[in-house]
């Protein structure tokens, strides 16, 4: 058929080609830190030498941004090194030099209190950290009883103070001694963290002879960081327990046709493997036998199974239902969709979204500038004021604690990645916090049509019967015609006349003489007879066309639809109307972004009145039809220049321009299409629409859980520093004050990971 048949969109394409996309910020921190933590890949030399090579290693001890600023500071001073990669989640770094061997890395992390594992040559990250050996309980448990014991003797006057002195120091020696240590290596490398502001402040308490005090202190601020760990560590492994859902075997058919079950990671592209009712798909394939309902919401959040049958695709981590599946490999174990879904995740986890970049760089202020100030309590008032400098330093202790912005820091990175987590449960793939946090500013809505609102197939909707002598024929000698073409109009003809020409049982007939008519249609000869298969244009070049024909092809246009007719040579024997059909949830997602206020535009090549027809449909407030991609970009932009926060939604390659331009672009991923997941920002894996809306609620939702923490650790901070000031606060009450904020903001973002 010819081009000037059809509405459908030229050049479409299911994969997105990569584009340049505007800056959104660099990339770094995961956790908590008292300064700003450097991004995740450092460049320490301007030029890499051609004997350059990357060298990995697994430190256990290397899990919060306050690690890696003492790593990189370290290495950096380090001849030979050029870059340096930092992956917190899974606490893996990579190390760029030109070294003849990697002891004199190893050596200098070894001399900040952590060790360097060398992993082998070409050996990825596990995609989620495996659990560190567990501590023996009985040194924390010591702690706690010699600090409650200290301050009893000492409340009670019991014994002489010496032997509150010998108590307190059992008791921080047991349980500080790691917090000492960290400390240390912080101040010697002028990195002024939480561990060494908290040995300052011990230390400070035992020298003016505050020894129950200093003993509940640290005692206290040991229970709260490993509370604290334990909960940065449900928020860092919310995705990498994704992958616990593929198994670690798959019945494979060997050689001889026997089924044996080998390793996921050893089966090799092409094998054909089979999974039984119950069992979970354990590599992405496609179906060479069987039939079967499958749950996909490891992948695509759908609620309800899917049936699947004969070539259609499956995927790792799903779970068989119903029915027996045999499958052939098309992706290895660590090139899954869910491989590609976690690793995707892990690198927008150390993304920096726009907050976390603001509260890193407030932080790396803050804290000079609050031990500074700790300073001058302890000195000027009995320098300049005649006060007593007992009570002074101690009341500039207690500011180095309460003062610690470590739960400032910590309320960004454990908000955002607890959302990154809750959006790929839904099937929602977010390429970094900065679209997650974005997100609840769009207030319009750019969408393309084809694959997008709409299915992307053109079907036959209408058949007319206009030659009531033909009306048994006209199907058949249409599925003949139509069938000599790959046009997307031709082939829905011929599809829906081929089920009509099966269902009688007639034989297909034969073509003769076939030829293609530019921009009107085709023709052939059937039986002998010459049939016309073609658009309005054809009808009246041949002489054939009436008011009350153009009535009926007026009448169906006017719908959207592309009109095509059967002819002989007496004249139209039968007519053929095709549209692209609306998604059934396109509906329904304009409605939900019209109620949370977003304005919606659809952007498509297709002709205005399809356009106009498909928006009023779905409820769209505006429609541009007849649009390049280019003009598809100029769009956004006209809608930058009025003032709005512009998202885009589109499928194919022609709509790249106006998906890079816009603040956020949303691909129709079709449940894992490689570029589609690599290019996009936010990605659909099950291609509904619904899921934008649910995107900028929880979005919505994210950038609410910030403000709420970064306003709580503000608030108390500050309570606390005048109570400071008025001689009212203790150092205990401080670190209550320090760790339980720190608790409560790790808390609250972790409601983002509540179903």
């Amino acid at each position: 058929m010819s081009d000037s048949l059809h509405t459908h969109k030229a050049g479409h394409s299911h994969k997105l080609q990569p584009v340049q996309k505007h800056d959104h910020g660099s990339h770094g921190d995961s956790c908590c830190s008292s300064k700003a933590a450097a991004p995740s890949r450092i460049l320490l030399s301007e030029t890499t030498t051609a004997g350059a090579r990357l060298s990995s290693f697994r430190i256990e001890a290397m899990d919060c941004p306050t690690e890696q600023t003492l790593i990189q500071n370290k290495l950096g001073k380090l001849s030979g090194v050029q870059q340096l990669e930092f992956n917190l989640i899974n606490r893996v770094l990579g190390v760029t030099h030109d070294l003849p061997n990697t002891t004199p890395i190893i050596e200098a992390i070894k001399s900040l209190g952590m060790h360097a594992e060398p992993m082998e040559p070409g050996a990825e990250a596990p995609v989620s950290s495996p659990e560190p050996a567990k501590k023996p309980w009985w040194p924390l448990a010591l702690s706690g009883i010699g600090a409650l014991a200290a301050e009893l003797i000492h409340f009670t006057n019991a014994a002489p103070n010496w032997v509150v002195a010998v108590i307190a120091l059992i008791s921080i020696l047991s349980g500080g001694l790691s917090t000492y240590k960290k400390g240390w290596i912080a101040l010697k490398n002028l990195n002024l963290n939480i561990n060494a502001l908290m040995s300052i402040a011990v230390t400070g308490a035992i020298l003016i002879g505050q020894w129950p005090e200093a003993a509940m202190v640290m005692f206290l601020f040991t229970v709260a960081e490993l509370i604290e760990a334990r909960s940065l560590d449900r928020a860092r492994n919310a995705i990498g327990g994704l992958m616990q859902m593929a198994p670690e075997q798959a019945t494979v058919q060997q050689a001889d046709g026997s089924w044996v079950a080998q390793p996921v990671k050893s089966i090799e592209l092409g094998v054909r493997v089979r999974v039984r009712p119950g069992e979970r798909i354990g590599l992405d394939g496609e179906v060479l036998s069987g039939s079967s309902t499958i749950d996909q919401a490891p992948i695509t959040g759908e609620s309800l199974p899917v049936e699947k049958t004969v070539g259609d695709k499956v995927f790792a981590g799903t779970i068989n239902q119903s029915g027996s599946l045999e499958y052939t490999v098309t992706a290895a174990a660590n090139n899954s969709t869910l491989a590609r879904i976690i690793h995707a995740v892990e690198q927008a986890q150390g993304a920096r979204a726009p907050t976390q970049r603001f509260v890193d760089s407030f932080s790396k202020i803050y804290t000079p500038a609050v031990f500074i100030l700790a300073l001058a309590v302890a000195v000027i008032p009995p320098l300049f004021m005649d006060a007593l400098w007992f009570d002074w330093i101690y009341r500039a202790l207690v500011l180095l604690v309460v003062a610690c912005p470590c739960a400032l820091v910590i309320s960004t990175p454990v908000t955002i990645v607890s959302g990154l987590a809750a959006a790929a449960r839904k099937g929602i793939l977010v390429k970094g916090g900065v679209y997650l946090e974005h997100g609840h500013k769009l207030d319009y809505l750019a969408l393309d049509k084809t694959g997008t609102l709409t299915h992307g197939k053109p079907v036959q909707t209408d058949y007319l019967s206009l030659d009531p002598t033909a009306d048994e024929t006209a199907p058949a000698i249409a599925a003949a015609l139509a069938g000599r073409s790959d046009h997307p109009v031709s082939l829905a003809i011929a599809n829906a006349a081929v089920d009509a020409v099966v269902d009688s049982q007639r034989a297909p007939l034969i073509v003769d003489n076939f030829e293609a008519l530019a921009g009107r249609g085709v023709r052939g000869e059937i039986n002998g007879e010459l049939y016309h298969l073609g658009n309005h244009r054809l009808v009246e070049d041949l002489g054939l066309c009436s008011p009350a024909l153009e009535e009926k092809l007026f009448a169906l246009e006017k719908q959207g639809k592309s009109v095509v007719l059967l002819l002989d040579k007496s004249g139209p024997l039968a007519l053929f109307a095709v549209a692209d059909t609306v998604k059934a949830s396109s509906r329904e997602a304009i409605q939900q972004l019209h109620e949370l206020g977003i304005k919606t535009l659809m952007l498509t090549g297709d002709n205005v009145h399809t356009a106009q027809v498909i928006a009023a449909h779905v409820g769209i407030d505006q429609a541009q039809g007849d649009l390049l991609p280019t003009e598809k970009q100029q769009a956004i932009e006209t809608l930058y220049a009025q003032g709005h926060r512009v998202g885009m939604v589109g499928d194919g390659i022609n709509d790249a321009p106006a998906l890079a331009r816009a603040e956020i672009g949303f691909a129709m991923a079709a449940a894992g299409t490689d570029t589609a997941i690599e290019t996009a920002d936010v990605a659909l894996m099950d291609d509904d629409l619904r899921k934008i809306p649910a995107f900028i609620r929880l979005s919505r939702q994210t950038s609410n859980i910030l403000k709420q923490n970064i306003a709580l650790a503000l608030v108390i901070k500050a309570i606390f520093l005048g109570v400071t000031f008025a001689g009212i606060a203790t150092m205990w009450m401080a670190v209550f004050a320090d760790m339980g904020v720190s608790l409560l903001v790790v808390f609250n973002g972790l409601r983002l990971l509540r179903k």
